[in-house]
């Protein structure tokens, strides 16, 4: 996928800075990747390597993480099935970060539907952000750990 995040240079410095505000993520934290496709923002995985000072682990690895990165697009399969397939490898107190394509570009969600979807999936959307060119970022946490 990338490289690892001591091969990263400065200058990803910039986005790094913004993304480690944005998102939360902090050194340290294990991530989870699910729905990795060739449209996904490299730039964004790097970043957030750099920050966490580890790789993303991908979907298909099974443990229990800090942070789920959910690339999601409206083609793909169902969003309530998705949310509720996520939480299975999160821990406690953690956050899943629902990543769609932004307005007008191909693959967009709608931020209703997103909405929409969260509470069936026992989750709830805590803030959105501009993630990366791209694609718009929500933040979801569940019911019972709502802040």
């Amino acid at each position: 996928m990338s490289n690892s995040a001591s091969e990263r240079t400065s200058s990803t410095s910039t986005l790094v800075n913004e993304l480690g505000h944005n998102l939360g993520l902090n050194k340290g934290d294990y991530v989870q990747e699910v729905g990795y496709d060739d449209d996904v923002d490299q730039a964004l995985c790097e970043a957030i390597e750099n920050i966490i000072g580890d790789k993303i682990a991908d979907g298909e690895e099974d443990d229990v993480y800090d942070v789920i990165l959910m690339w999601w697009r409206s083609d793909d399969d169902d969003l309530i099935d998705g949310l509720v397939d996520a939480q299975t490898t999160l821990k406690e107190g953690g956050v899943v970060w629902l990543l769609s394509p932004k307005a007008n570009r191909p693959g967009h969600i709608s931020p209703a539907d997103i909405s929409e979807a969260a509470p069936t999936a026992g989750m709830h959307v805590t803030s959105t952000v501009s993630a990366a060119d791209d694609w718009a970022g929500f933040r979801l946490v569940g019911k019972k750990n709502y802040s």
